[in-house]
């Protein structure tokens, strides 16, 4: 089963999701907006370099949530899908990004056709589903990205202390397990979406060029404040 924990304590904060997040984070610095631009914008990178070109890209996000990262995604992609076993989250994705299509889900299987996209992505979401779920749900999202297609994974990074205070410190977050990078490269690897690219990102939360660049070039070190996977789909 894929499931997360729960889905009813992610239903309670329909109207407060942003203000959760940003209480666990505020003594970084950082704001939920800004990191969930700076992973849409790392995705568009992913998609350009990857797959000619985030623009005719048709996409997924599972675990969407309450469309936080859709808000600096949508009109970037050609297509953008978001599913979520959350309704009530989904209801405040749809209202704020009415050019994405939203569906529910069961948390178990995926409601697509196999190869109906270019890419799927999750970000913070493995750490909210059982450990045993991890794998069928990763699965699935390779299910549903065609072959040569992407399966990226955003993660919390479990190396970094601020990480693991911030989560501490968030409501939903109570009792989670962060994945290590490597869990998350064997994750993908057995689900034939062989990691292409594994990196630390996050590494400052403020918004600067300059800042951006040099993460860039810190991206091996195990210091950022989260992660990304990315594996290719193989046929």
């Amino acid at each position: 089963m894929a499931r997360r924990r729960s889905s009813a304590p992610f239903d309670r904060y329909q109207e407060s999701y942003r203000g959760a997040v940003n209480a666990s984070i505020g003594f970084s610095g950082a704001d939920v907006d800004f990191l969930a631009r700076l992973k849409a914008l790392d995705l568009v990178d992913i998609l350009d370099r990857r797959l000619g070109g985030a623009a005719r890209a048709r996409v997924l996000d599972v675990g969407c949530g309450a469309g936080l990262t859709d808000v600096h995604l949508a009109g970037l992609v050609g297509e953008l899908h978001g599913a979520d076993v959350a309704e009530g989250l989904l209801d405040a994705a749809a209202a704020e990004n009415p050019t994405v299509r939203y569906r529910s889900f069961d948390g178990t299987s995926l409601p697509y056709e196999d190869d109906e996209f270019d890419a799927a992505f999750a970000i913070c979401v493995l750490h909210h589903v059982e450990p045993d779920g991890r794998s069928p749900l990763v699965e699935e999202m390779s299910r549903v990205t065609r072959d040569g297609g992407l399966v990226a994974v955003y993660e919390h990074n479990p190396f970094n202390p601020l990480t693991r205070l911030a989560v501490s410190r968030c409501e939903f977050d109570v009792g989670v397990k962060l994945l290590r990078p490597a869990d998350t490269r064997r994750l993908l690897r057995a689900v034939k979406a062989p990691p292409v690219e594994s990196r630390f990102i996050t590494f400052f939360p403020w918004d600067s060029a300059l800042l951006q660049a040099v993460e860039r070039r810190l991206s091996r070190l195990p210091l950022g404040g989260q992660y990304v996977v990315v594996g290719e789909v193989a046929g």
